[in-house]
């Protein structure tokens, strides 16, 4: 009895990971560029630094200048490591919590967002390590060939600076904040949305109105979070001053932006963040929710219905040949569905 729901659980969430996985795959390599930019941006200090960039446009065209067009992906195997795990973990966890909190008393809103909170915490701690190596690779000016592979500098932060809080999990609480809040946001407009919003017959129609809704909830949680991503980049990149820690804490960082910055500085890097995370949102979830439906469809392995259809069809084969000359009373013993065929072989033989 119990053996039924265990399979069930596994091929379920078998289905999530291996969509939530590509999702972040497809996202990561469309819209990494986008990421090297943004990070630029919210390291730089003030205007008067020399290597600050004067709009968004000119990041661009110094990149591809000095580190050519590979300079846009700099730091990008981090995230291919990480995201494939990282959004496999997000869509299946938020669709566990998901599950954990239809046994409480929430309306749907509350509870798509408690959800999106509860994977966007988990998620943080899968990629926290990940996101040290790939800041530090990303604020490296040098050019694509120059700098250090993810192997060593990883290597070097654990030689240098260890495994905890202050070496490759430095971060770690700027990292829950980020992530935390934004699948909050993320999950939880796009699901009540989407459910107030008709379904449209005509399938363009329909992935335009899915794409649209993504592309909100991605720029909404943008935008909303962006204060705990400037935290974070400024604790995990490189400080000011070397050798000396300026950026250690969350709440800290941000109030020391604040104070020295202004309040704008907290949502720097935020047009290339979200002209990644607003598209970039809304193919996670296309694809997340094309690859869901495409796995229960044309796999076997993840579809119940066919092997439960299977089993059936074993059950009901035709078994005249076998039992027409049985006598009447073991006939009617087997649990056997005949044709009309096979009844009347058995009327010849009796």
């Amino acid at each position: 009895m119990s053996a039924k729901p265990e399979v069930g659980f596994v091929k379920e969430a078998s289905r999530q990971i291996l969509a939530g996985g590509s999702a972040g795959l497809v996202e990561i390599c469309l819209m990494h560029p986008l990421d090297v930019v943004k990070t630029r941006f919210q390291i730089q200090r003030c205007a008067t630094d020399p290597n600050s960039y004067k709009s968004l446009g000119d990041s661009f065209r110094t990149i591809f200048r000095i580190e050519g067009l590979f300079g846009f992906y700099k730091g990008i195997l981090p995230p291919i490591l990480a995201e494939t795990p990282k959004r496999a973990v997000k869509f299946f966890t938020f669709e566990q919590y998901k599950k954990l909190l239809g046994y409480v008393s929430l309306s749907p809103a509350l509870t798509f967002a408690i959800a999106g909170l509860g994977s966007g915490l988990t998620e943080a701690i899968v990629v926290n390590p990940f996101e040290v190596v790939k800041v530090g690779l990303q604020a490296n000016r040098n050019k694509f060939t120059e700098q250090p592979s993810t192997m060593s500098y990883a290597r070097h932060i654990i030689k240098k600076e260890g495994l905890g809080l202050q070496g490759l999990n430095k971060g770690f609480t700027a990292t829950l904040g980020r992530h935390g809040v934004f699948n909050m946001v993320y999950f939880g407009f796009y699901y009540n949305v989407k459910n107030i919003v008709p379904v449209n017959k005509d399938p363009t129609l329909e992935f335009l109105r899915k794409f649209g809704i993504g592309l909100l909830s991605g720029t909404i949680a943008s935008v909303i979070n962006i204060p705990f991503d400037v935290a974070k980049s400024r604790i995990q990149g490189p400080q000011p001053v070397p050798g000396e820690i300026k950026y250690r804490t969350c709440f800290k960082t941000m109030a020391t932006v604040y104070q020295e910055e202004g309040i704008l500085a907290l949502y720097k890097g935020l047009l290339p963040k979200i002209m990644r995370l607003g598209p970039g949102g809304a193919v996670m979830l296309l694809v997340y929710e094309y690859t869901y439906s495409w796995l229960q469809e044309n796999c076997p392995i993840f579809n119940k219905r066919v092997i439960k259809s299977r089993k059936k069809k074993k059950k009901t084969r035709c078994v005249c040949r076998t039992t027409a000359s049985y006598p009447l009373q073991v006939m009617l013993l087997r649990p056997v569905r005949e044709s009309t065929a096979c009844m009347e072989a058995m009327k010849l033989n009796l």
